[in-house]
């Protein structure tokens, strides 16, 4: 990232936070526990000599907090704090097996590899701070639409109005799985090895995936926001910022431009994030 960005991202981050800690919910419960996890997670990380662990465990990390948000909130869980949970566990566990199965045997990720490059000896308390606790804070804020849809009261109940929160949820969860499945079949063909993926949802938009796990969180902020008001939404707008702009697109289409080629003519005919409707005539000439 560039200092503009890095600055931008510490910004971005610290606001959402200081939104969350307005609440009055019980948020920082919440973040230790989440660290705590992290932590450990840092320590098997250690053991095995491999970072990348971390990726696996993004998912399960959103099910332990609300696990945790479901048993510690006052007044005990409402209808809509259930729904939520049970949504994020659906994706987590999908997710979870999806990373776990693809990086089974696999070297650590490139990502993790050049910073332990970058950083020798010192990577191992430094990989604490850069990769774990980051990690960590960022879950804790982007899970926060699962504690702000526990409070009971007026909003605490569901209505027809939640239906497009969880149309949203079901219409990105459906997208992101799809494109994992299509990107997985296309890596399992010998065929297509250093090839890039232009067909399916791949020829929409560069990372389907990304835009899927976006719009699922707009749905779960939404299904929150009743309970939980403005707040809700400030999960899914960071989330959406780091897929866009921090860990997702950027970083791994810099990364692509450099490993595959013809990745630069596929940025200039696919979108980045946002899919288009109908296929360019470039990708239309090419499946025919």
């Amino acid at each position: 990232m560039t200092t503009r960005m890095t600055l931008l991202f510490l910004a971005a981050t610290a606001a959402c936070g200081a939104a969350l800690l307005t609440s009055g919910l019980p948020v920082l419960g919440g973040l230790a526990v989440i660290t705590g996890a992290f932590v450990l997670l840092w320590l098997v990380s250690l053991a095995l000599g491999n970072a990348g662990i971390v990726d696996i465990f993004w998912g399960p990390g959103f099910v332990l907090a609300g696990v945790f948000y479901l048993l510690t909130t006052p007044g005990g869980p409402t209808p809509r704090g259930l729904l939520a949970v049970g949504l994020t566990t659906l994706w987590a566990v999908r997710l979870a097996l999806h990373i776990g199965i693809r990086n089974a045997g696999a070297p650590e990720d490139f990502r993790y590899r050049k910073w332990r490059g970058e950083a020798g000896s010192s990577f191992w308390w430094i990989s604490l701070f850069k990769v774990f606790l980051l990690q960590a804070a960022l879950l804790w804020i982007v899970s926060s639409p699962l504690l702000l849809a526990q409070p009971e009261g007026p909003g605490a109940a569901l209505s027809a109005g939640d239906l497009i929160g969880l149309a949203l949820f079901v219409f990105g969860f459906a997208f992101e799985t799809i494109a994992d499945r299509q990107l997985s079949n296309f890596k399992r063909d010998p065929a297509n090895r250093g090839r890039i993926l232009q067909t399916g949802l791949w020829s929409r938009t560069r990372h389907p995936n990304y835009f899927g796990e976006a719009v699922l969180w707009w749905g779960l902020g939404l299904l929150a926001a009743p309970a939980g008001g403005w707040r809700a939404l400030v999960g899914p707008a960071l989330i959406t910022f780091l897929l866009m702009k921090v860990s997702g697109v950027a970083l791994l289409d810099a990364a692509l431009v450099d490993r595959r080629p013809g990745y630069s003519e596929y940025i200039r005919s696919t979108p980045s994030f946002f899919p288009r409707l109908r296929r360019s005539s470039i990708n239309s000439r090419r499946t025919a």
